[in-house]
């Protein structure tokens, strides 16, 4: 039996149900196929069940340092984490029956349609064992990624969590070690420790968050190892056993032989690309390292057969499959062609938040050399900052001839607050322009403003033989 659409989309997870909404509203015929529950990994395993443990640990935290305010403060010991994983799938199960209900989806007319999909060809989807056949004009595969497993002697035998069983869970274990100075593994370090479960972070290389500002990263390590986290760098996994209901790691911490145990260990190293089990080889749709390779439009090597999102390998965000999505399917249905962009701001989610866009300080020095400035604002000369007992961070821009090129801050709602400087880069603005817009007073964002003002203010210093004088 066939069927026959415009589109066909393989998965239901960020990039799949944006696109899919986008699709119904230009008209087309679509059907979404996906084997597990709508909403992907964002909903179930990533960023909604982090962001809502992180919530419930900042909670904790508040409590343990309210003297800073003012008020007496409660050390929460024992925390019943039970609570929190309670409170975690409420908040899921609320997106699961609204925002990402299959329902919501087919009264737009998408058509949702449970099972394994498999390429058959440039223009069609079997369903794996239902003998079902969807013909289509297009193609787009959204089927994410999943953990990353090392190659480490003796984990699949200690058995581990990972992103996709951690909120599985019934409650946080007592103690825990994490393989991976990442994103995930850095967020989750900070809420465990938050709610009073002892975490050791073990990272390969010399720092955490590689990809982020190092003089930022250097005062974020700080911080974190201040509030408990047990940080270790440098180190190299030789083995993992399991002795007395606890798991051992053996390895090396800066060319000496060390050991960190725990009641369960948390591996957060990287992700694998979903693409086992699609026929891709069969259509011809190469696959590469990261993932399906695209061209600058998003098409595979099929040109009616599109990916996006971490499928894709590109950039493993939320917020980047959609964007990929939607372009594809606007590639794919509308005359004229574009191309996706490859600068994609992002955000640590510890606390203070992290946010990056554009060229880190190396990176634009290396490419721009001596046209790069530095423009730096500590939060301790924010006002907002101070008045919240947050004064630790800063605000880093980088510019080249005056241009934004690069955004960091670490802050209080540091993802909130990179979108005006991301805006910036994009549209190749100067610093100084942004001075012309009136910041609100007090925000965390003001401190943008300030930076914009003392770049405005050294080119009035350069114009200043234009001032009118009395006579």
């Amino acid at each position: 039996m066939a069927s026959r659409y415009d589109l066909v989309i393989v998965g239901m997870g960020s990039g799949g149900m944006v696109g899919a909404e986008f699709a119904a509203t230009i008209g087309l015929r679509v059907a979404v196929v996906e084997r597990g529950r709508v909403g992907g990994d964002c909903l179930w395993t990533g960023c909604v069940p982090s962001k809502a443990l992180l919530a419930s640990a900042k909670a904790a935290h508040t409590m343990k340092v309210a003297d800073r305010y003012g008020l007496p403060s409660v050390d929460p010991v024992d925390i019943d984490t039970s609570l929190v994983w309670k409170r975690i799938r409420a908040i899921q199960q609320e997106l699961a029956e609204t925002d990402d209900d299959p329902e919501r989806f087919k009264a737009m007319g998408v058509e949702v349609v449970t099972g394994q999909a498999r390429v058959a060809g440039p223009n069609s989807v079997e369903l794996v064992g239902q003998d079902r056949t969807l013909e289509t004009r297009f193609i787009l595969l959204c089927t994410g990624s999943r953990p990353l497993t090392p190659p480490i002697e003796g984990l699949k035998e200690a058995g581990f969590l990972t992103s996709e069983n951690l909120f599985e869970l019934e409650r946080a274990p007592k103690s825990v070690v994490m393989i991976g100075g990442g994103p995930i593994s850095i967020e989750m370090a900070q809420a465990f420790t938050r709610l009073g479960v002892r975490t050791t972070v073990l990272q390969k290389g010399p720092g955490i968050l590689p990809r982020d500002e190092p003089d930022l990263v250097a005062t974020l390590t700080t911080m974190l190892r201040d509030e408990g986290v047990d940080l270790r760098l440098n180190v190299d996994i030789e083995r993992v056993t399991v002795a007395e209901g606890r798991k051992i790691v053996f390895g090396a911490e800066a060319g000496e032989p060390a050991r960190w145990d725990a009641e369960e260990l948390l591996v957060a190293v990287g992700r694998k690309p979903n693409v086992e089990g699609l026929g891709l080889d069969e259509v011809g749709v190469k696959v590469g390292r990261r993932g399906i390779e695209v061209d600058e439009r998003m098409r595979t090597s099929v040109p009616s057969i599109y990916a996006a999102g971490d499928v894709a390998g590109r950039f493993l965000f939320t917020h980047s499959a959609a964007y990929e999505g939607v372009r594809a399917i606007r590639d794919a249905f509308y005359p004229g062609k574009g191309k996706v962009t490859d600068f994609v701001p992002w955000c640590t989610f510890t606390d203070p938040e992290l946010a990056h866009a554009g060229l880190t300080v190396a990176e634009a020095e290396k490419k721009h050399g001596d046209d790069v400035e530095v423009w730096r604002m500590e939060l301790a000369h924010s006002d907002r900052a101070r008045a919240e007992s947050a004064s630790e961070g800063s605000i880093v821009v980088v510019t080249s001839k005056g241009k934004v090129v690069g955004a960091h801050i670490l802050a209080p709602s540091a993802g909130e607050m990179i979108h005006e400087l991301a805006t910036a880069i994009n549209e190749g603005k100067k610093l100084a322009e942004l001075a012309g817009l009136i910041h609100v007073y007090p925000t965390l964002s003001t401190g943008i403003g300030q930076l914009a003002g003392e770049a405005a203010f050294e080119g009035a210093k350069r114009l200043r033989w234009l001032v009118r004088k009395e006579k």
